[in-house]
């Protein structure tokens, strides 16, 4: 079911640390928005309890009831089972959430990847309002390493719904083993705890990537500059095929790991290294909506 534009579209961005849900009303302007921790530890009935409680909450603050519910979720739903896979919360995995949702709910539930949600929502609202109409690529670096890809205002889900999951391909040996139960993923070398894991090798001491980065900017610190080395080198390796692949106007860069400027500067010229063009007129962007944008993208998911 997808609402028209000018009904309000409800959201919730299911994450293992927070549950947040939006109501949007007309031009996208929040009604309400409410965030609760998830309990991710308490189980799967839990979370089904808790994603009720939110919608409650919204219901009495805005005297309304959802006709229909967009959820971003980590991980995707299986187009064949109906059952939710590569989920970091791995509770979910193997549960059918968008079905057990609309039976407890009693509304038809849109089940998304989160980073589709971000890439969505950037691409409608956010940074990509400037390039509407072409494609774009929406990433997530953050604790784990995600992607969405939206064109022509849509989501591309893709055959087995991982569309633009290049969090998963193949980067470096030297990342080592991922949860995916591969080896050396882009995950195992971009993500935050990664870079943060790399850095702690070489130092011996452990630092949020954030002062590493600190570091780094203050020439004090030559572990810190070698991990920001590690970064820039690698993101253009990872991101340069992933362009040649889609060749979308934009790259939106979102998560912790995106805070970090030299993605826009040095990352933009080691990427174009691997882009098969003599130039490259792809842009990279930082985001707009800051932490809106994966619940944002959940309700625009019942959007017409």
């Amino acid at each position: 079911m997808h609402l028209q534009p000018s009904a309000p579209c409800w959201g919730i961005d299911l994450g293992g640390t927070k549950l947040e849900g939006v109501v949007l009303g007309p031009e996208g302007r929040p009604l309400s928005r409410i965030r609760i921790p998830t309990e991710r530890d308490r189980g799967y009935a839990h979370i089904l309890d808790r994603i009720g409680l939110l919608i409650s909450r919204m219901a009495e603050e805005t005297g309304l009831r959802p006709a229909a519910l967009g959820v971003g979720t980590p991980g995707a739903l299986d187009p064949d089972s109906g059952t939710l896979k590569n989920s970091n919360t791995t509770c979910l995995i193997g549960q059918p959430l968008s079905r057990d949702l609309e039976a407890r709910l009693g509304v038809p539930v849109t089940l998304m990847n989160d980073a589709n949600c971000f890439a969505l929502a950037e691409a409608r609202l956010g940074a990509g309002r400037e390039v509407q109409g072409e494609s774009i690529f929406g990433i997530i670096l953050g604790t784990g390493v995600g992607g969405g890809i939206v064109t022509g205002g849509r989501v591309l889900n893709g055959r087995h719904s991982i569309a633009g999951e290049w969090g998963h391909n193949f980067l470096d040996e030297s990342g080592g083993p991922c949860y995916c139960g591969r080896t050396g993923c882009v995950e195992t070398v971009l993500s935050g705890p990664a870079l943060e894991g790399w850095y702690a090798a070489r130092s011996g001491l452990r630092r949020p990537l954030a002062e590493i980065y600190q570091r780094f900017r203050a020439g004090q610190d030559a572990d810190a500059a070698a991990t920001m080395e590690r970064l820039v080198q690698n993101f253009g390796k990872a991101l340069g095929p992933v362009i040649n692949l889609l060749d979308p106007a934009a790259v939106i860069v979102g998560g912790g790991v995106g805070n970090i400027g030299l993605l826009y500067t040095e990352g933009v010229r080691e990427t174009a290294r691997y882009v098969f063009n003599p130039r490259m007129e792809t842009q990279i962007l930082s985001p707009r909506l800051g932490d809106s944008a994966g619940v944002f993208g959940a309700a625009m998911l019942v959007q017409a």
